[in-house]
């Protein structure tokens, strides 16, 4: 990719209820609120509130990776133990290579705030130029994650082939090795 290039980034909000218009979606809104605060780079997003279900958020990973061509897809909601919880399940479905320590990270900062973290299963993997990271549902968990993981994301990006995204080092110091 050359670096004019505009990276697309997913945004998918995974909830029952948000996607029957019953509860207002907060997450995809603080996803982008701290995209947009962090990254210089020229970005679209292309967002997407969809039910909780296996299929739904495996069918809405592929358009967004496959056909959309998204750079990054970051997912909130559907990350618990509660029985709809699949989001976790049905990224694994869709990607070739895990990278977990996108949800170790996660969780050990979580922790730092809830000891409930515990029963968190983010994850994040690549879909051929396509990185995607799960997310917890609310927005703050949002923000304490993203601020976390969003260091090493650019430079992952890089590897895989994908848009190059530079962030503003005083709000987001990525990391990408020298030379």
């Amino acid at each position: 990719m050359t670096p004019s290039a505009i990276a697309k980034i997913g945004i998918v909000t995974v909830s029952d209820r948000a996607s029957q218009g019953l509860y207002r979606d907060e997450g995809g809104p603080a996803i982008e609120a701290y995209l947009t605060e962090i990254l210089t780079s020229k970005w679209q997003a292309i967002a997407r509130v969809i039910p909780d279900g296996f299929e739904s958020v495996r069918d809405t990973l592929i358009d967004l990776t496959d056909n959309e061509r998204c750079d990054l897809v970051l997912t909130t909601g559907g990350t618990g133990p509660a029985p709809r919880d699949v989001t976790t399940e049905a990224t694994h479905a869709v990607i070739a290579k895990e990278l977990p320590g996108f949800g170790e990270l996660m969780r050990f900062k979580s922790l730092e705030q809830v000891p409930t973290a515990i029963l968190s299963r983010q994850t994040a993997g690549t879909r051929g130029a396509s990185l995607i990271v799960n997310l917890p549902g609310k927005p703050a968990s949002i923000r304490l994650c993203l601020a976390a993981v969003f260091p090493a994301i650019p430079y992952c990006l890089d590897l895989i082939g994908a848009a190059r995204l530079d962030t503003d080092p005083a709000r987001c110091a990525a990391f990408r090795p020298k030379g």
